[in-house]
Parts: structure tokens; sequence; C-alpha cells
């Protein structure tokens, strides 16, 4: 059967609609005949990845931004929960249309078409842990890069606000002045459970990281350890209590120095427990999965070892 690809083309600012057809023909040069799916609307690359898995496709490849790789991956964990496990054998794929590509960072994939083409066509095949939640409105909801609480969460509700008529880098960067200005800090309490010891944090931050991946918001190196086969989940968290501070140490974050700055909070598990203290920061205190908002604390994530294959 032939290759799925589950297309996003509002990604990259509506680019990748535009170019997908010369991109089809240099796709089906190396890959063969491909069968294309285009999305709709939100959730549409989950619908369109289960049911490409329940159908038989052995590649199922997520051409857009993060939030829809995060869409494909959810719809391929539905696919295999739901089938008696005959999905088992399909095979993920990535080509990054997104304008942060922060997954594909975490991979070493460059930014090119041929790119990811010949790490889908090499033959190698890893495989990729992924986190799964209970929380913020959301039961058994899988993430393959970072979920994060606090500021992240609330940039995303500013971002989804915001007129993009300035272009979505001006509302990106209205939107995180704006979150820095309304941001709480967050008391947490914070269970690690990792080879079968479980200990408690308390952790104050303005935000809170659990990432399988190494980037977020576009090009922050926040978690410089993060392995996505390893598994384990990295829990970072910046230790600047105040919003001057959060905003001078937070650039360390795209080197990843920050994690060697005195405060800095880093923790690793299978399991890790949130909950938020301070009831006044709670409705700002907000969750960023995989670059998409998605409600608040408390929640519990556990790590799914080799839940998929990767082709690259």
């Amino acid at each position: 059967m032939k290759p799925l690809l589950v297309v996003n083309p509002q990604s990259a600012g509506g680019t990748t609609g535009r170019t997908f057809g010369a991109m089809r023909r240099t796709i089906e040069n190396k890959l063969g005949d491909v069968e294309v799916a285009m999305t709709e609307r939100s959730g549409h690359a989950t619908e369109l990845a289960r049911d490409g898995a329940l159908a038989g496709h052995p590649l199922v490849v997520a051409v857009g931004g993060d939030g829809t790789l995060h869409e494909v991956v959810n719809g391929l964990m539905q696919a295999k929960a739901s089938d008696g496990g005959r999905a088992n054998d399909v095979r993920l794929g990535v080509i990054a249309q997104g304008t942060g590509g922060d997954f594909r960072k975490t991979l070493g994939l460059e930014h090119r078409l041929d790119r990811y083409l010949e790490a889908m066509t090499s033959g190698r095949e890893r495989p990729l842990d992924l986190g799964r939640f209970s929380g913020g409105g959301k039961q058994g909801h899988y993430f393959v890069n970072i979920l994060s609480a606090g500021m992240g969460g609330l940039v995303d509700r500013y971002v989804a606000d915001a007129s993009r008529a300035l272009g979505g880098k001006a509302a990106y960067f209205g939107a995180s002045l704006k979150a820095l200005l309304n941001a709480r800090l967050g008391n947490l309490r914070c269970r690690v459970t990792s080879d079968g010891k479980t200990t408690s944090h308390d952790v104050r931050s303005f935000m809170i990281a659990i990432c399988n991946g190494r980037y977020f918001g576009g090009g922050m190196k926040v978690a410089p350890m993060a392995e996505v086969d390893d598994g384990k989940l990295e829990v970072v968290a910046l230790g600047a209590t105040s919003k001057l501070g959060f905003a001078m140490t937070s650039g360390s974050i795209y080197d990843g120095s920050h994690i060697r700055r005195p405060g800095t909070v880093h923790l690793r598990g299978e399991k890790i427990e949130l909950e938020l203290a301070n009831e006044d920061a709670r409705e700002v205190y907000l969750l960023d999965v995989d670059g998409e908002p998605m409600g608040s604390l408390p929640l519990t994530v556990e790590v799914v070892p080799k839940a998929l294959t990767l082709r690259a």
C-alpha cells in the first residue's frame, strides 16, 4: 500500500499549501506513488492518521508543523489501541513545514526536503518514546516533544487571540510580552518516579517543562540532555522568581546554558505528577503541549517507551 502524507496546507503561513504541488513531485521521485490527505480543521490530522493506519498504510508522514506532528502521533496511537495490534507495524515519517521546527532539531534533521526524504528512504529506523498525560481536559493524550506549564501556555492563549495582520512572528513577540506582564509565579508540587522510587519536590518557577525532545518555542534548547528513545522524561524549571530575573535569564535557554545556572531545577523519571499550590496563578498557569494550548494543572505524565517507530 502507498505511503500516506497527512498535509497541513496552512503550515508555514500557508506556504505548504501553495508549494505542495512541486513538493509532491520531488517526494514521489523518492518514495514512489503516495496518497495525500489534506487537513481542513484542528484535530483533522489525528483522524486522517488514525484512519490511514487502520487502512494499512505502512508509512504515515506528517507534513506540517509540530502541531501537525502532534496530531498525527495521537492518530497513530489511537489506531494501535483500537485494532488489536494490527497497526503496530505502521511507521512514522516527518517533513517539517512549520515555523518552529523544534522536533526536527532534536532529530538532527536539516530543514531541507531532500534531507527529510533521505531519512525516510535510508532504511534507518529508531524507536520513539512518547509522553502520555491526563489533565488539562485530556485523558490518555500523547505528546511527542515537550509539555510545559506556565508562560508557554499563556503565550499560546495570546497568540490564538492576536491579529496575524503583522505576521506570525510579530504576533508571537507581542504575545510573549503580554504573557510576561500577566504571568504569575507558580508554586508547584512535583512528584517524580524514577526506577521505582518516588521523590517529592517543591518548585517555584514561571515555567516548568516535561521533555521528551530538546527544543521548544522556536529554538529554545530547554532540555539539552533529552533523548527520544531512552525511556525517560526530563523535567526542567527555570529558577528565576521575579519577572525581571526571568526575562534576563530566559535568553540562556537558546543555547542550553540555563541548565548550569543556580536555581535551575532538573529532574528525570518515567512518571511526573504536577499540582499548582497557589490559586492566584491558576488562570494564567496554562499548559503548552507540543506548541498547542491545552488547559491547566493538575496533571499526571508517564513515558510510553518505544511507542512508535520513526523513519529517521
